[in-house]
């Protein structure tokens, strides 16, 4: 045997593109990149860009915690509001139930 594991470790790339197959436009999701809290969000994109090799999930934030409104270097990727839209590499994400976080600073309900 080669001792090659094929199922693990996966190189970066690989890994992306198989999480990637496995998320879907409208899965709630969480993203987890480092120095920054996780942000929670919906998915607006999955695949393949121009502005970067390989496949990347597009992010509609919950919270004005993003970069921009779904379009990057002049094309529209997806739409949402300014500072809520950000790409991530499909390994910093994570699709499941992620429900809205709450804001309980209102008095109002």
């Amino acid at each position: 045997s080669s001792g090659i594991n094929a199922e693990w470790p996966l190189r970066p790339g690989e890994e992306n593109k198989e999480r990637a197959s496995k998320m879907s436009i409208g899965d709630r999701c969480e993203a987890r990149t480092p120095k920054q809290p996780p942000r929670r969000g919906q998915v607006m994109f999955v695949g393949e860009v121009e502005f970067k090799d390989g496949h990347w999930v597009g992010i509609k934030f919950d919270e004005p915690v993003g970069k921009h409104d779904g379009v990057v270097e002049g094309k529209r990727y997806f739409k949402c509001e300014n500072k809520y839209g950000a790409f991530c590499q499909p390994r910093m994400v994570e699709v499941g139930d992620f429900p809205p976080e709450m804001d309980f600073s209102d008095d109002e309900i």
